[in-house]
């Protein structure tokens, strides 16, 4: 079957459904494929922190009625080293702004039903999707639905198909340029059925190795602890993990941990990666499709809400004057920010992780610049502008 649209969008993740979204809202035919089920992308449990300037967005465009209703907005973050908690005022440091928790599964969730609504088109569970002619003026991607080829063709292709994706190995040799790091430690997570203890996210340096605090609602906690990259998770019964929380996150006889039944557990790589440029022809790519950051900033999602918002207004720009000028500078108004995301990303995760190759020196070096950074309102500051997130271009 032979289709048409302006712009075919390759994934159904947080940035291809909000681009997708935004194209409606300018008047832009789109339609999106994802080869993964509407249950899988609805249901897959990812990061859940939103910069203010995303949170702003969803709202500004008609998505964020349950993200009002069921989000957890924090005013600030505490560091925690020496046994003792440093809290960071994110609000007083950035006049105003704060951080949501709202997990990007409920994202995906109402960006689809915003769009069904809307009457887009959304395919599901396509097959042996690939993406042709984007060096010319009719790019197509091509996809089985039920062993029936289809073939749409379109004027630009987005994509947003993640790290693993078709789109970025589609783009010929040469033409692109991968900058890589990859991080000598990953992340053991739970996800319990237990009431957080903080009110707030807690990043822990300790001798032990790096632990996280978060949650996912009033009664589900979200947790993390440094741990080797190949970690074997038969190793680490639920109570050697509660154990081990207990003693990084120790901060005084007042702050107890709330335990719970784990429901979920994993291991998750530590990873930088950019590729340049971030589009070839009339393929752009967007996310995780073009930059990985190491979760310690919690910038991936937000990362791809910054990309996608810089593409939908380089193409409304095209089809409302036909000028192209957007669509030629959009990786280089994204990377701009992406590169300035890595390196606070890259800041955060050394400062607060334990390296096999370290001295005793180094870990004073971690420990004073923890000192500083809670004790100087220059240092909070910057981590606090960050945190909240940089302008969106």
């Amino acid at each position: 079957m032979n289709l048409r649209t302006q712009v075919g969008i390759v994934g159904a993740g947080p940035a291809g459904l909000m681009l997708s979204h935004l194209l409606h809202l300018a008047g832009i035919e789109s339609v999106v494929v994802e080869a993964r089920s509407r249950r899988y992308v609805g249901e897959r449990v990812r990061a859940g922190l939103l910069e203010q300037g995303t949170v702003d967005l969803l709202k500004e465009t008609g998505v964020g009625e349950r993200l009002t209703r069921l989000g957890l907005t924090h005013h600030g973050i505490e560091l925690r080293f020496g046994g003792h908690g440093h809290r960071i005022d994110l609000s007083g440091l950035t006049g105003g702004s704060t951080v949501t928790i709202y997990a990007q599964h409920e994202v995906i969730k109402d960006l689809i039903t915003a769009r069904l609504a809307a009457g887009a088109q959304i395919v599901f569970e396509a097959d042996d999707v690939s993406v042709h002619d984007f060096d010319g003026p009719t790019p197509k991607i091509r996809y089985r639905i039920e062993g029936n080829l289809n073939e749409l063709s379109c004027d630009f292709i987005a994509g947003c198909d993640g790290f693993h994706g078709v789109c970025r190995p589609a783009v010929p040799a040469g033409v692109l340029t991968m900058y890589d790091r990859v991080y000598p430690f990953a992340w053991l997570g739970i996800l319990a059925e237990a009431r957080p203890s903080s009110d707030e996210l807690i990043y822990a340096y300790h001798e032990r190795g790096f632990a996280l605090h978060s949650m996912r609602s009033p009664t589900i906690t979200r947790l993390y602890l440094q741990c080797a990259p190949d970690e074997d998770l038969g190793n680490w019964p639920d109570e050697k993990i509660w154990d081990e929380l207990e003693r990084r996150l120790a901060a005084g006889k007042g702050w107890k941990l709330n335990r719970g039944a784990v429901i979920q557990k994993g291991v998750t790589e530590m990873r930088s990666f950019v590729v340049e440029p971030m589009q070839s022809g009339t393929l752009f790519l967007a996310g995780d499709a073009a930059h990985i950051v190491p979760p310690t900033g919690a910038k991936g999602l937000n990362l791809a809400i910054a990309d996608v918002r810089v593409l939908a207004r380089a193409l409304s720009d095209y089809y409302a004057n036909g000028n192209r000028e957007l669509l030629t500078k959009y990786s280089e108004i994204c990377l701009r920010r992406v590169w300035k995301v890595q390196r606070f990303s890259w800041w955060m995760t050394s400062m607060l992780h334990r390296f096999a190759d370290e001295n005793a020196f180094d870990q004073r070096r971690q420990l004073a610049e923890l000192d500083y950074l809670t004790s100087s309102r220059a240092a909070s500051q910057t981590l606090a502008e960050n945190y909240v997130g940089l302008p969106m271009e």
